[in-house]
């Protein structure tokens, strides 16, 4: 199935808030910092697997407490639901992961 394509007018500032849209608007991108690396290695740990979950993964990269995330649908040059879904779990699994 085709990914559904996020409309223009999408509030992505009301939606998420701690992510910012690039200026192309194919992509949003997200820095993570936690309290260790332990903190962000199971915060990677938790979105991969659900990124396999909903076969969908980000591009990220993690240098000690730091995780940089860039989320896009590149079969559709676009950002689509599926990014917002994931950009919403990881959000909560950052929450998760500094209780």
């Amino acid at each position: 199935m085709k990914p559904t394509r996020v409309p223009d007018d999408y509030d992505y500032e009301k939606n998420l808030p701690l992510w910012r849209r690039d200026s192309a608007g194919i992509s949003i991108k997200r820095d993570f910092v936690f309290e260790d690396f332990q903190q962000a290695f199971a915060f990677m740990t938790l979105c991969a697997r659900y990124a396999e979950d909903i076969n969908h993964h980000p591009d990220w990269s993690n240098t000690w407490n730091r995780v940089s995330v860039s989320l896009s649908t590149h079969s559709e040059n676009a950002l689509t639901f599926l990014d917002l879904q994931l950009a919403k779990a990881m959000d909560g699994f950052a929450i998760q992961v500094q209780a």
